[in-house]
């Protein structure tokens, strides 16, 4: 097996195996706590130009089928893993995850030390890094991992964003049983802003009877409203909220129309701005299945699965805003309302895929409000 090194922009090199596509690549380096849903995962469009680190140590003994894709390819830059499963044990796989990595070209690297690398991440800061397994040496791997521009001011929505406006029609949650999706009756129409959507999204809405059109990212308050939509949804996505000003302006203008919002992830952050809060980048991002989050109108705590770099900040929060959800972690927030419109949202994403259910009611609030 060829040789990889991952070079890190602050000089930390990590020495193992190549795993997936042989060559090199650049992206932000940032980890996952989830035990599960590594397809999941690699194929979220959130992690676009990003490396994922998987911090649980055995990925690949389930493969890889056409059904657990969240979206037409996979979004990450690289992969990085400390044990890749030999064998595939399955009887839903299509392919192993290392043919499938080498066959959409994703360079990853394998046998390295996960641990040490999430430490270094976490008290250091996610930061840009390249794998290499082409033969690239390390001084060279530093220097392009340095000169690698990051996510920090891009407008990566508009890179993955749909281009035109299509009508979901891949129905709603899988049925193991029947190895098929469900295709229940609909009787709402959704428009969904696309910012680099997972498929799951899309399925949830289905399931509550709601026909859902996907609108691509750059689109206008009144063509959104030509559609004649029962509510509006805002999706996840990768990049920079603060560089995606267009959808700003466009939420803003749909603030008052009466139509009920929801947003999750980067809808939630471009929802936050059109209400007059800002954003920032964190530290090292939440990014796994396992982070509480406190409903503070309710007391109740929800076990949240989650995927973001930036966040919202609450130094400036309008009289009209209501702060709803807060991160049990490092209290950043994790949702919020307009108080007295049915406009709310929320920074984990509860459509999970992979991760835990506790917040699939929040699909059901959205369907209620549509119904009223």
């Amino acid at each position: 097996m060829a040789k990889a090194i991952l070079a890190l922009a602050d000089g930390r090199i990590f020495r193992g195996e190549a795993f997936g596509a042989i060559g090199n690549t650049v992206g932000e380096v940032c980890f996952n706590t989830s035990l599960t849903g590594y397809q999941e995962i690699l194929t979220d469009p959130s992690y676009t130009d990003q490396i994922i680190t998987f911090t649980y140590p055995h990925i690949g003994n389930v493969g890889v089928n056409e059904t657990d894709m969240e979206s037409d390819s996979i979004s990450v830059r690289g992969c990085i893993v400390r044990a890749p499963a030999r064998i595939t044990s399955n009887y839903r796989a299509e392919n192993d995850l290392t043919s499938w990595l080498t066959d959409n070209n994703v360079v990853g690297i394998a046998d390295i030390d996960t641990r040490a690398l999430v430490r270094h991440l976490r008290d250091n800061g996610a930061q840009n890094g390249v794998i290499a397994s082409d033969g690239m040496c390390e001084d060279d791997a530093i220097a392009m991992a340095r000169a690698w521009q990051g996510l920090e001011g891009r407008d990566l929505v508009g890179q993955v964003s749909r281009k035109n406006q299509e009508q979901w029609q891949r129905g709603g949650s899988y049925d193991l049983d029947a190895a098929a999706f469900n295709q229940p009756e609909s009787d709402k129409h959704v428009v969904a802003f696309d910012f680099g959507c997972k498929n799951n999204i899309f399925r949830k809405l289905t399931d509550r009877g709601l026909n859902v059109s996907i609108v691509p990212a750059s689109t206008t308050a009144a063509e959104v409203l030509a559609n004649k939509p029962d509510g509006i949804f805002l999706s996840n996505g990768p990049g920079d909220p603060a560089a995606v000003g267009y959808a700003v302006d466009a939420i803003r203008e749909l603030l008052d129309s009466g139509v009920p919002i929801f947003g999750i992830c980067m809808g939630h952050q471009l929802l936050s701005q059109a209400l007059g809060l800002s954003t920032f980048k964190l530290k090292f991002g939440h990014r796994g299945g396992n982070h509480p989050v406190k409903d503070l109108t309710t007391g109740k705590i929800e076990i949240t699965s989650q995927n973001h770099g930036f966040a919202v900040a609450d130094d400036n929060v309008p009289d009209f805003v209501e702060i709803t959800h807060r991160s049990l972690f490092d209290g950043t927030v994790e949702g919020l309302c307009v108080k007295g419109k049915p406009i709310f949202s929320v920074q984990y994403h509860p459509e999970a895929s992979p991760g835990p259910q506790d917040a699939d009611y929040l699909f059901d609030r959205f369907a209620d409000l549509l119904r009223i």
